[in-house]
């Protein structure tokens, strides 16, 4: 099975955050009338783009040295990038046609969230200490944990962000 570089892992976690702007910004253009819907997925896609710069940042200091047991963790990080949610490299979302409701949107987001989640900490597993880069993973860590806060209490009817 072929291995992921560091750098590659990288510039998928770009991928995944851009993968989730134009999901949530689908989303808003697909059902206009839930202003809630709109209010939640604006805000999250905002989010999407802040993270994929942080991942650009991060990107200009990695080097191309692979860490200890990067074999094991490069079939993982592939295993996470190859499910349903992203369904492997340079690809888009799968299609969005069993999305006929805000729920469906709603349950999709919180999925997709739980995917990306399981990939950063991946992610923050391989990456150096250097320059904050472990730090930096972890504040995107824990906001993304946030998303999946927002998600649940929206499709839980509380409509509070």
């Amino acid at each position: 099975m072929e291995k992921y570089s560091v750098r590659e892992v990288v510039e998928q976690a770009v991928r995944t955050e851009r993968l989730g702007y134009d999901f949530y910004t689908s989303m808003i253009l697909r059902f206009p009338e839930d202003k809630g819907l709109q209010e939640l997925f604006g805000k999250l896609a905002e989010k999407e783009r802040e993270h994929e710069k942080k991942f650009l940042d991060l990107e200009a200091t990695i080097r191309d040295e692979e860490p200890v047991d990067w074999e094991e963790v490069s079939e993982y990080l592939r295993a996470i990038v190859e499910s349903e949610f992203f369904l492997g490299r340079d690809k888009a979302l799968p299609e969005l046609e069993h999305v006929k409701t805000v729920k469906d949107a709603v349950r999709f987001a919180i999925g997709f969230e739980k995917e990306t989640l399981l990939y950063f900490y991946g992610l923050r597993d391989v990456v150096r200490n250097v320059a904050n880069e472990k730090k930096v993973i972890d504040i995107i860590i824990e906001e993304e944990k946030s998303h999946v806060i927002m998600l649940s209490r929206f499709g839980a009817g509380s409509g509070s962000l």
